[in-house]
């Protein structure tokens, strides 16, 4: 069912914007051209995005062991645009170069958060992502800091916009380092969620928790950096498709993880269409309409989780 959503999503994308249906459909004038360069380069960074968000926020979860730790709760996405910021300051050159920065201090902002959650006992559960939006306001007033000192906070704030606007064949490619990743995440589903329940109950099923807890952490770097760099800030979905899948299916990782991934390609999917849809000709920013539907959908689940416990 998941598949045939999906692939009807994927078409109505595919046919929504200026050039008329009919000229898709009969493949008119230049339609073929506007095809291959934009709308299937944009759907491909579409459904690579929402998979890999959604798989990233899952891995986060199951390794800190809480329901509302994700990327954009938990410091990453601060991280890595400061890791951005940073890279251009001291002349990092090339794109491969600087995302390859960026990963590395995204990954050191991301340890640094799981240290401080496993070091710091929280008694409520929902306090964890409030203690992660606590610490990614740090780095992110580090970063603004830092660009206005340089005169460039108006590049920072391009970088919070999530847009699939400017999405062309030749830009989105890096999407791709995603792929491996989200087949990693699979095969190591089972110890993802052993290394959440401690160290020492790893040890006595025999797991090394440390080289576990850092491959997830640079899974999730990894994804994370990528797709700021590509696409920019896209909110919520990491911690609201993992919850929605688990208060329906549980909590087997191996089962539900290839249902997180497309369920975030769909979340992701329709928010973009509502936003090319909702002031046609013109297009409202994936990341506001992820915002506002994934925000409600995130309140009504830390209100929710509490009392069915």
């Amino acid at each position: 069912m998941v598949f045939i959503v999906l692939f009807a999503l994927s078409v109505i994308s595919l046919l929504i914007g200026h050039v008329p249906v009919s000229y898709i459909l009969n493949m008119e004038g230049n339609a073929q051209v506007l095809l291959v360069v934009g709308r299937i380069p944009r759907l491909i960074s579409i459904l690579i995005t929402g998979m890999s968000m959604s798989v990233a926020g899952l891995i986060m979860q199951c390794l800190t062991n809480n329901k509302f730790v994700a990327p954009t709760t938990a410091g990453t996405i601060d991280g890595a645009r400061l890791g951005i910021l940073i890279s251009m300051l001291i002349g990092v050159s090339g794109f491969i170069a600087r995302t390859f920065f960026t990963f590395i201090f995204t990954l050191l902002t991301t340890g640094l958060f799981v240290m401080i959650i496993n070091r710091v006992k929280l008694k409520n559960t929902t306090l964890v992502p409030l203690v992660g939006i606590v610490y990614g306001g740090i780095l992110a007033s580090i970063t603004f800091h830092i660009a206005f000192e340089f005169n460039i906070v108006q590049g920072v704030n391009t970088w919070l916009m999530g847009s699939f606007a400017t999405v062309l064949r030749g830009n989105y490619e890096l999407l791709y380092v995603s792929l491996p990743l989200l087949v990693l995440s699979y095969v190591f589903a089972d110890k993802f969620l052993i290394a959440g329940f401690g160290k020492d109950f790893s040890k006595s099923l025999g797991l090394s928790y440390n080289t576990v807890m850092n491959l997830g952490l640079v899974i999730v770097s990894l994804i994370s950096s990528t797709i700021l760099i590509t696409v920019g800030l896209i909110p919520f979905i990491g911690v609201i498709i993992p919850n929605m899948i688990s208060l329906m299916m549980g909590d087997n990782l191996k089962k539900t993880l290839p249902i997180v991934a497309i369920s975030g390609a769909i979340f992701l999917l329709i928010c973009d269409i509502i936003g090319r849809l909702i002031i046609h000709p013109f297009e409202v920013p994936i990341s506001v309409t992820v915002s506002i539907i994934g925000g409600t959908i995130f309140l009504f689940l830390l209100i929710r989780r509490p009392k069915h416990a």
